[in-house]
């Protein structure tokens, strides 16, 4: 492991914004921010709030 480490950190917040009541499929609002810079996102699911993450560690 070398000395000189790099750190990316995310805060990620999930919010239940509705269920269907006939499919009982949740709908969220997934807001993924990026805390060493001021990137962030909002969006529906998390593929999509994974593929921001990746971006970012890419970068």
């Amino acid at each position: 492991m070398s000395d000189n480490q790099t750190i990316t950190s995310f805060v990620v917040r999930c919010a239940l914004v509705d269920v269907d009541e006939v499919t009982l499929k949740k709908q969220w609002r997934i807001k993924v921010s990026h805390v060493q810079g001021e990137d962030e996102v909002v969006v529906a699911d998390l593929e999509d709030a994974l593929s921001f993450m990746k971006r970012v560690i890419e970068e």
